[in-house]
């Protein structure tokens, strides 16, 4: 998605390369606000300790993720997207970026977090995995979203991201769900935890 912000303010707004850089920046205040809003996220999953005989249950570290994958991330892409005309100021389309920075923020640190109780003799190894997935795509979705922008369209491109977003939804919602009986079921999970 980064790599069509230069094509999508160039094209739409005539902005210089420079410029079209610097609104990035709204990736990174909405990343800014999303890590404020994840320290409550920390009370609640400690909260939930005195429903679980005095141990916090993992699956509340995705409560957040829930709308900030529905609402910031997919919302986010289809604000983006949507509103890059040239009939719409600039900042409008910024502003749908600065949530899609909200929702990336919030969904990377419940994810992290998540693994990080829910195997916690093996964390550091879990989460390893988990970035490695991250970076593969963070890797080979640049080389392909320039063409994406071109064949597709600033709107429906960014529609396509924020499709996947909102399927991506459903993992968390299932986990708040199931994730207790799931954990229950794995042998390994149990002893990563230490159950």
């Amino acid at each position: 998605m980064t790599q069509g912000i230069p094509l999508v303010y160039a094209a739409t707004y005539n902005f210089s390369a420079p410029s079209s850089g610097l609104i990035q920046l709204s990736l990174f205040i909405g990343e800014t606000l999303g890590a404020l809003v994840c320290l409550p996220q920390n009370t609640y999953h400690t909260r939930s300790a005195a429903r679980n005989d005095g141990v916090p249950i993992p699956e509340a570290r995705l409560a957040l993720s829930i709308p900030a994958s529905a609402i910031g991330l997919a919302g986010g892409l289809f604000w983006y997207g949507w509103a890059s005309t040239r009939q719409v100021h600039w900042m409008l389309p910024t502003a749908g970026l600065a949530l899609v920075g909200f929702a990336i923020m919030a969904i990377i640190t419940a994810v992290d977090l998540y693994i990080t109780d829910a195997y916690v003799r093996f964390a550091g190894s879990a989460i390893a995995a988990v970035a490695m997935g991250e970076n593969l795509c963070a890797a080979w979705l640049p080389l392909a979203s320039a063409r994406m922008y071109e064949v597709l369209g600033f709107a429906w491109a960014s529609s396509l991201l924020g499709f996947v977003g909102l399927g991506l939804t459903v993992a968390p919602m299932v986990l708040v769900w199931k994730g207790e009986r799931v954990r229950g079921k794995s042998r390994f999970i149990r002893e990563a935890s230490g159950v």
